[in-house]
């Protein structure tokens, strides 16, 4: 069965893409009435599924007429979605970073399911069981090897 956080995000997904521009704007109060659950909890979803890594840029304005907007950002192509993560590593990369970018390759049909489990498995801190910063550097520098191969093996 699903959590809550996963259900919210499902529909937020859901809406995004029936519409035109791949963009919504929420009222938090209003979602949260929907699902019956504290406006927190929607924070927590939007905060950690819609992420830069995932895909979308999240906007809010506050006070009484405020809103969410989450717009989707897709690339023109998935050379350039791969170019664009490997940039994006040049600093190292968490293990949360590692799986916002899975889940965005999977979700952007980069990498099949299979692909992610393999990545996922190599990045995880129990098999780069190195103190920190390390590991991180080390994550980032086997993934953008993983990528760069899986750039020119989907050509």
């Amino acid at each position: 069965m699903k959590n809550i956080s996963d259900i919210i995000e499902g529909y937020l997904k859901s809406i995004i893409e029936e519409e035109s521009k791949g963009q919504i704007e929420i009222k938090r109060s209003e979602i949260a009435e929907k699902f019956q659950c504290v406006p927190s909890q929607i924070n927590y979803v939007i905060n950690t599924r819609f992420t830069q890594d995932r895909g979308y840029l999240v906007e809010s304005k506050r006070g009484g007429g405020g809103y969410i907007r989450i717009l989707r950002v897709r690339a023109h192509n998935k050379a350039d979605l791969i170019e664009h993560i490997i940039k994006s590593l040049q600093n190292g990369a968490s293990e949360s970073m590692t799986e916002d970018i899975v889940f965005r390759l999977i979700d952007e049909e980069v990498i099949t399911k299979r692909e992610a489990k393999l990545i996922l498995a190599a990045m995880d801190r129990t098999t780069l069981s190195i103190p920190l910063p390390a590991r991180d550097e080390l994550r980032s520098r086997i993934l953008r090897a993983m990528l760069l191969t899986i750039k020119y093996e989907k050509k």
